[in-house]
């Protein structure tokens, strides 16, 4: 190795980094001008360089997996010459710009590998890109210090890289803060419950204000817990503690004054610090018009808090010469008419001013309260009434010409009823961003068996996420409730367990179980009642209780753990973790009140509840509540729910999904105890795990639907914000303008779907027209061969077994499906349209299709029901059920019929041999599953349809899915299109609906 340290070389590489603000360059070059004045004579050969990180130099390479991971990320660099972001093709790029050669190449990449996640779906209508990289570099004081406090929290370079795109990818939708003319942009991100949305609008609020936004008001919860929680946050993280010091010096007891967080927050030390006012670094101050403990009530410092000095008072406060010379402020309020009545008020007294101010609104939970929930049928013809809350937010936007507006929700679907076709309202009508599932986050993928092929007798702890992690709760079993409590006292030992083992005990540092079962609060307090009596009475320092806790670790913790977290520290016994159990049942019922209710709608409630998760040291409690613990509240720690609450809201149960987030050194210990057959209505019952399951999939698949189209063709996007509304429509049908004299502008006509799955779920309800539904089948029931053939699925990631099914099968024409196809009823008026204008398209106008295998699979002998359908061979039929509150079924394919399904269409666009033999397709054929399917919710139920051998027509959902062959493509690749009503006015969501 050459006379240069690993020190020096990583002091130039430094410098050489730092310099490609615009992108990778040739890294030799830079590396010489890097060098020229302190090190002429340092070796800057790629064989040091490369002798470096072949030994695993750790310095070097963090650089490096810095700058690499963010030009991994970018998205849509001009220098990355159309490589997508997060691939090897990308990659390769990069190592082209650089000049480097092989084996440096393959070095990074052994130390680098390329982060292929997902990233941020973005669907826009067109703007003006004034946010280049150049100009984010140039200024990011802000930016630069909240990306030093997120590594110093532990996160990765591509977590960063990650948020540094999606924050980007928001704020270069917002107006240019130095233009000159006035225009406001509005926007929605949609993130997942719990899963970091605070992280992404800090971010945005630090690029925002770097650039040049110099008031930035954050709308955080309708609590002054929650309000609290996110003015901490931005504190913490963002402000910094020169900017809330103000000055003052810690020393000095008088000018602490009314000065937050020194002295009574243990993370004080842990604020962000600049190193100095940030003004006298070059940089901007930041004044906070509200604290942790004081919500906005009026301008503390009268109305010059909002007086912005001005370098050249001739000029507008929008010019470049006087914006980044000012302060910027920043208000944190809660959504409650008084305080945002008074902010009202105070902007009225200034409004000469506000037409010059770049301004950002962040409305957090924007579903909540924000949205205009005035019952429509009430409305006056031709006039919008608002909720409190949203006037007032609307009135912020009409002082504030220079205001830009961004929504933050886990429920997209909430957001669409706000009226896009009102301009003072608050319909993301520039942009709506779906953000990725975040490395580490627990959703829904992680409590259900979304996609799983195993059987369910063959599902296990290690392969099965409802195995691992859901305990079912019938009204047979008396609730189960002492075995949840008795398994968070288990789940604290474990923690205690593993930080006495070396496991970082910073997530163990609250410790929380949720009981969920009404929404009424006298329910609550005995419910409460009863757990307290239930804790004093479960013997948990008696042999009885060691005896009950021992059996639950032996059957369920243990064995799940050793499935699931085999690299964490594990007791061998029962009684090695038994001092811990004390440990763990002395911090939960210390105080004696091992309980707290939360489900009060006042701050005073909340302020005597004293429950603080930021400033309380360990929070080990059970919490029995209803909706406050559904909206925006974040229970931190927690471990075990109890959740038998019912509710037909769909935005409210995704809302409830407090068990989803991130759980470090814990998920295999997170636990659900969840009712399967909950009474609601008159004589009905909801299993609440299933209904929950359905809401997760309409979401994904709108996440999905969204990815697919936010593909840009031919230079534009194939959906904007403007048309999410109706394509909303095909999973909510009661979607609609809420003004009456209104309606979408946009029309969903055409969804294609080449090499991938269609599968239609809103049957009729009447029988007469399930009747003449299978009637229109019986010419298509005929071509099937009354002998089996063998279809299988080879060995894949969901086991290690060749599976197999048998079914009945047959060809059909292209023609004779699409004359089925076209005559069918549907629940939901129009609801196929969009896919049959597509599939009647297939005859060679769009592409062409010769033929479909029509498949009918056959269930296991054991459960098989078979009967002919108007004629037919004998088919086996299916049990199926609605969606709850829905005329809709879920899934009707089951997993591995549709992976054999899509198999064949795969191999045939790939020209590959089956993998599993015998049956294969053309490239022109596509593939029909056909399912008599009979709904009911017991097995009697589809014996009832039968008769003599025949199945009753009227009771026979004929359901299906299709899968058209990936050449059934348009040469421009179009998966979407939409016609505007009234084409004089096609860039506007809304128009007149026509006189009845």
């Amino acid at each position: 190795m050459s006379g240069t340290s690993a020190t020096v070389l990583l002091e130039i590489h430094t410098s050489a980094l730092a310099g490609m603000r615009s992108g990778p360059g040739n890294f030799a070059q830079w590396a010489t001008v890097a060098a020229a004045d302190d090190y002429p004579d340092a070796d800057l050969s790629e064989e040091l360089f490369h002798s470096y990180l072949v030994s695993n130099d750790e310095a070097l390479i963090a650089l490096w997996r810095r700058h690499v991971t963010a030009w991994d990320f970018a998205e849509g660099p001009r220098w990355a010459q159309e490589a997508p972001a997060r691939t090897d093709e990308r990659r390769a790029v990069i190592y082209d710009r650089l000049r480097f050669g092989s084996d440096v190449r393959k070095a990074l990449d052994d130390a680098i590998p390329v982060a292929k996640i997902p990233g941020p779906t973005v669907i826009t209508r067109d703007f003006s890109p004034w946010y280049t990289p150049e100009r984010a570099a140039a200024r990011s004081f802000y930016w630069a210090a909240y990306e030093r406090k997120l590594r110093a929290k532990g996160w990765s370079d591509a977590a960063i890289a990650s948020l540094d795109e999606a924050s980007r990818a928001v704020v270069e939708r917002l107006t240019d803060p130095e233009q000159s003319s006035a225009r406001q942009a509005k926007g929605l991100v949609v993130g997942y419950v719990q899963s970091g949305k605070t992280a992404n609008f800090t971010g945005v609020v630090a690029k925002a204000i770097d650039a040049g936004y110099r008031l930035v008001i954050v709308l955080g919860g309708t609590l002054n817990l929650l309000r609290r929680q996110t003015q901490r946050r931005l504190d913490m993280e963002l402000i910094g503690q020169e900017n809330i010091l103000r000055g003052a010096d810690t020393n000095d007891l008088d000018s602490l004054v009314g000065v937050d967080y020194v002295g009574d927050d243990e993370d004080w030390p842990a604020f962000v610090q600049h190193g100095g006012r940030p003004s006298a670094l070059g940089a901007f101050d930041i004044e906070r018009l509200t604290t942790r403990d004081n919500d906005y009530k009026s301008l503390a410092q009268g109305i010059r808090a909002l007086e912005f000095e001005k370098r050249e008072p001739a000029r507008p406060l929008h010019d470049p010469v006087n914006l980044h010379h000012t302060a910027a402020r920043i208000l944190v309020v809660k959504k409650n008419k008084s305080v945002l009545t008074k902010l009202v008020k105070d902007l009225k007294q200034i409004h000469g001013l506000l037409a010059e101010l770049p301004a950002l609104i962040i409305d957090d939970e924007s579903d909540q309260a924000s949205v205009n929930t005035l019952d429509p049928k009430k409305w006056q013809q031709g006039r919008t009434e608002r909720t409190a809350i949203n006037g007032l937010v609307s009135q912020l936007l009409k002082f504030l010409p220079r205001a830009q507006y961004v929504g933050y929700t886990a429920t997209p679907f909430a957001n669409v009823f706000i009226d896009p076709g009102d301009d003072e309202d608050l319909f993301p009508s520039d942009f709506l961003i779906s953000l990725p599932r975040p490395a580490g986050y627990m959703g829904a993928q992680d409590f259900h068996d979304l996609d799983s092929a195993i059987p369910r007798e063959e599902r296990t702890f290690a392969n099965s996420q409802e195995k691992a992690h859901i305990r079912d709760i019938y009204n047979s079993e008396e609730g189960r409730l002492q075995e949840a409590m008795d398994a968070f006292v288990l789940c604290g030992a474990l923690k205690l367990y593993r930080a006495d083992h070396g496991v970082p005990d910073g997530p163990f540092r609250h410790h929380t179980m949720l009981v969920h079962e009404s929404v009424r609060k006298d329910d609550h307090a005995e419910l409460a009642l009863d757990i307290n009596s239930m804790w004093h009475q479960a013997g948990y320092s008696s042999a009885a209780g060691h005896e009950r806790l021992a059996q639950l670790w032996a059957s369920d913790f243990a064995p799940v753990s050793e499935a699931r977290a085999a690299d964490l520290p594990a007791p061998s016994s029962y009684e090695e973790l038994r001092p811990y159990v004390n440990a763990a049942r002395q911090r939960i019922g210390s105080g004696g009140q091992p309980v707290i209710i939360v489900n009060g709608d006042s701050d005073r409630y909340f302020d005597q509840l004293d429950l603080d998760f930021d400033r309380t040291p360990h929070v080990w409690k059970i919490l029995v509540g209803g909706t406050k613990l559904s909206r925006g509240f974040t229970v931190e720690g927690l471990t075990i729910t109890y959740y038998r609450r019912t509710t037909q809201q769909a935005d409210t149960l995704m809302q409830m999904g407090r068990w989803f987030g991130f759980r470090p050194g814990y998920q295999d210990l997170i636990r659900l105890y969840i009712g399967r057959e909950e009474p609601f209505g008159r004589d009905k019952y909801a299993d609440l795990y299933e209904a929950y399951e359905a809401i997760c999939r309409d979401e994904e698949t709108f996440r999905e639907q969204l990815a697919q189209y936010a593909v840009i063709v031919d230079g534009k996007p194939q959906i904007t914000p403007t048309q999410v509304p109706p394509l909303v429509a095909q999973h909510l049908p009661w979607v609609r303008p809420s003004a009456r004299n209104k309606m979408f502008n946009a029309e969903l006509v055409e969804i294609r779907s080449p090499g991938r799955p269609i599968e239609p779920a809103s049957y009729p309800v009447s029988s007469a027209a399930l009747k003449r539904n299978t009637e229109r089948w019986r010419p298509l029931l005929h071509a099937l061969s009354p002998t089996p053939m063998s279809f299988s699925n080879p060995p894949d990631a969901s086991s290690s077994l060749t599976r197999t099914f048998e079914a009945l099968s047959g060809v059909i024409s292209h023609a004779d499906l699409l004359g089925v196809l076209s005559q069918l009823e549907w629940e939901r008026l129009g609801h196929f349209d969009p896919h049959l204008t597509y599939l009647s398209q297939l005859d060679g106008s769009l592409a062409k299709v010769d033929d479909w295998l029509l498949i009918s699979p056959r269930l296991a002998a054991n459960t098989r029901v078979e009967a002919s359908v108007l004629g037919s061979v004998p088919l086996s039929l299916v049990r199926r059920s609605r969606q709850t509150g829905k005329t809709s079924f879920g899934r009707i394919a089951s997993v591995e019929h549709r992976t054999a399904a899509q198999r064949l269409i795969d191999e045939a666009s790939s020209a590959h041999e089956s993998v599993g033999g015998g049956t294969s397709v053309s490239p022109r054929t596509g593939v029909v599953l056909l399912y008599p399917v009979v709904e009911g919710d017991s097995h009697s139920d589809v014996q009832a349809a039968v008769r003599n051998g025949a199945a009753d027509p009227s009771k026979i959902v004929m359901a299906f899915t299709l899968i058209p062959p990936a050449s059934a493509a348009s040469s421009d690749r179009r998966l979407v299109r939409f016609r505007a009503r009234n084409s004089r006015h096609g860039d506007e969501a809304t128009v007149p609906a026509p006189a009845s």
